[in-house]
């Protein structure tokens, strides 16, 4: 079974999805160490306040897709160049962070403990309804006085990771290169809508999801990145094939921190989102917005789910964790019964 065939049945839990109107619209894509590429899309890429179609071309908002595809890549990739070393702390580039306490715990953080979210900071907060003044809120981020807690998932070691990077090289977020078909500023109309947000007083479109990042100035190292299906196909084939980064590099997405993280990403364990048909030797990472990508090295296969599962509204059910795990059963079955080619 060719893979452009399998994708066919691979794709039926997100057309049902769409049709029975969970999800407004979605694009399925695989891809294989030898290149071997598959895309199928359906629905609408915006239902209010007019309705669109979705195409190959759309670009979504990655949501935390950002954390992997570009913040755990550049900081590694700054390590392979020499600036720094994963188990340096931050201060060796932020020397102000929590500078009025030189005792202060975040002091101590390393990247690695960012990168694998080992850190006591907490999941979210709320910046955003501090002001809108990205300046401001980045020495918010640096002084605050974070309330310690057991390690959990954070958006916060991002932000913090993201500010690392600003300052290793002097450029902003929103301003640094990318590989093509990823932006931090695309152009609206090619892009999926996400929320009816009643703080922007508006459907947000071409514009970050995340009111953090968006109050942040629109990129942060947690959120804001954009991209087309094709876009995330390459990022897969580049780490499948082992030329996206170094094999140091490799090992440590590869290798756990703890018992679901890896360096950036997360790692297979039963119940995730990737579905427990995945080998041991796969990672993957989701995004709010209802976006994912995961990698199965054992099996030379990659594949990527990309909704807008909060259009209008992520006040509903939209049943993203089922659909994420139904789709990675039914690439795996599909892929592990194909012929040969």
């Amino acid at each position: 079974m060719a893979l452009d065939t399998m994708i066919d049945r691979a794709f039926a839990p997100a057309a049902a999805s769409v049709q029975n109107g969970s999800i407004p619209g979605a694009v399925l894509g695989l891809v294989t160490t030898g290149g071997e590429r598959a895309v199928r899309w359906a629905g609408h890429a915006q239902i209010e306040p007019e309705r669109e179609s979705l195409s190959r071309e759309t670009w979504f908002d990655l949501a935390s897709l950002t954390k992997v595809i570009f913040t755990t890549t550049r900081i590694l990739q700054l390590v392979e160049a020499g600036r720094i070393a994963l188990d340096d702390p931050l201060v060796t580039v932020i020397p102000d962070l929590r500078q009025y306490d030189m005792n202060a715990a975040e002091r101590r953080l390393t990247f690695r403990q960012c990168l694998a979210h080992q850190t006591h900071l907490p999941a979210v907060e709320p910046l955003y309804t501090y002001g809108q003044d990205p300046g401001t809120l980045r020495a918010f981020i640096l002084q605050r006085v974070w309330q310690p807690g057991p390690p959990v998932y954070s958006d916060i070691n991002f932000m913090l990771l993201g500010i690392a990077i600003e300052r290793i090289t002097g450029r902003s977020l929103i301003d640094q290169p990318l590989p093509e078909r990823f932006s931090f500023r695309p152009d609206p109309a090619l892009c999926a809508a996400t929320e009816r947000d009643t703080w922007r007083g508006r459907v947000v479109r071409g514009e970050v999801h995340d009111e953090n990042a968006f109050a942040l100035g629109g990129a942060s190292g947690h959120a804001g990145l954009f991209g087309t299906i094709d876009g995330v196909l390459d990022f897969a084939h580049g780490l499948l094939a082992g030329s996206g980064l170094s094999p140091s590099s490799m090992a440590a997405i590869r290798t756990r921190e703890s018992e679901k993280r890896t360096v950036g990403w997360e790692g297979f364990h039963p119940g995730w989102h990737g579905g427990d048909a995945c080998s041991p030797d796969t990672i993957g990472h989701t995004g709010f917005t209802g976006t994912g990508l995961w990698l199965d090295f054992r099996r030379g296969l990659a594949w990527s789910l990309l909704t807008n599962r909060v259009h209008p509204s992520r006040h509903k059910d939209s049943g993203i964790l089922g659909l994420r795990r139904a789709t990675g059963e039914q690439v795996i079955a599909l892929f592990d019964r194909r012929e040969p080619l």
